[in-house]
């Protein structure tokens, strides 16, 4: 038996916090002597109080929190999913009203317009690269654009939807300071249809971006927006190697192959998310093959290890949204990909392999 200070050090809980969930009763010591009233843990309660620990770090309600002990694995990670959706959509509407905010505050000196000069060909190939990434969700509007963001000789196009990601870079001849602008898809588009043409490889562009305005010039052509004001999440952490480190895995794969594979039919396992049926498509990495499609027949040892787990033989299983997937394949191009994966519930990232700069990323899915 262990005292309630033994288990608030095994736990992480503190003595007040174990006395609380006691008395709401989602953590009943074993034992409470009646004279002294101190209460008595058994090692089985260690686990379920750090379970209670990491639910109460993460904001959960007590009630769910309560639910969680006594329920089995499956039903706790749909209380983590729904939880997980609350703080999005709580976050969602706090960014909204920090923009609003920002919206009263006055300019504490006049704007100064950052210039860009780009070759058109490159820029309507980072625009191809990051398009299909923009997200859709109306809960999440600052997701709903393009991100420039413009720094020394260089702007990088980011675009995600929380499932994905895709980063493109495209070199420039920048006057003025860094800047950050979120474009809007409709204004994305109308820049994608100014770039169409024959001269698109000899066609300079020209970009200024001041304030609440953006405008783009392509041979006298021009095209006028209202940037979103939203604060674009920050995704510098999701990048490849942002520690510092080379990615622990990297595949080369036939992306030709992969592509056919996948719109032909390749046998998906069927996993719940938010409530309805999601089939994935999983990647068996290394091992005898450098790249497997796996179908259920395939997947016969269960296994838990958050989108991706490691088997016999050194091979990496990788679940992913096949349908990203293949929209990640078309807007790389190139006939041979690397596949890179840092860990087993790392994101998944889609580069070509002459083109560090422009690369997609996935995020893994439960197995």
């Amino acid at each position: 038996m262990r005292s309630i200070g033994e288990l608030a050090r095994a736990s992480g809980l503190t003595v007040s916090a174990l006395r609380f969930y006691d008395a709401a009763g989602v953590l009943v010591p074993a034992q409470v002597d009646p004279g002294s009233g101190y209460r008595r843990y058994t090692d089985d309660q260690v686990a379920p109080a750090r379970l209670v620990a990491g639910l109460r770090r993460v904001g959960m309600p007590v009630a769910e929190i309560a639910r969680a002990v006594r329920a089995e694995p499956a039903v706790v990670h749909r209380l983590l999913d729904a939880h997980l959706r609350r703080l999005t959509e709580g976050l969602a509407d706090t960014r909204r009203e920090v923009s609003r905010i920002r919206a009263l505050l006055p300019a504490d000196q006049p704007s100064t317009a950052t210039r860009l000069v780009l070759a058109g060909g490159d820029l309507a190939a980072a625009v191809d690269a990051v398009r299909f990434a923009v997200g859709a969700d109306p809960v999440l509007p600052a997701l709903a654009g393009v991100l420039l963001d413009v720094s020394g000789d260089e702007v990088r196009l980011v675009a995600t939807d929380r499932h994905r990601l895709a980063v493109a870079t495209v070199d420039a001849s920048v006057h003025g300071p860094p800047t950050r602008t979120l474009l809007p898809v409709a204004a994305v588009d109308g820049l994608r249809r100014l770039l169409d043409g024959p001269d698109l490889d000899t066609a300079v562009v020209r970009l200024t971006l001041v304030g609440r305005q953006f405008v783009a010039d392509v041979g006298g052509r021009q095209l006028r927006a209202t940037p979103l004001p939203y604060d674009f999440p920050d995704y510098h952490a999701l990048l490849p190697g942002a520690a510092g480190d080379r990615p622990a895995r990297r595949f080369q794969v036939d992306a030709g192959w992969l592509v056919d594979a996948l719109r032909t039919g390749t046998p998906t396992i069927v996993r719940e998310y938010a409530g309805s049926p999601l089939p994935v498509t999983v990647l068996g990495l290394g091992g005898r093959d450098a790249l497997r499609l796996l179908g259920p027949a395939d997947l016969t040892s269960p296994h838990d290890l958050g989108g991706a787990g490691e088997v016999g033989g050194g091979e990496l299983r990788v679940g992913v949204n096949g349908d990203y997937l293949l929209d990640a394949l078309d807007a790389a191009g190139g006939s041979r990909l690397v596949l890179e994966l840092d860990g087993p519930i790392a994101p998944l990232a889609i580069r070509r392999p002459d083109d560090d700069a422009a690369f997609s990323i996935l995020m893994p899915i439960r197995l």
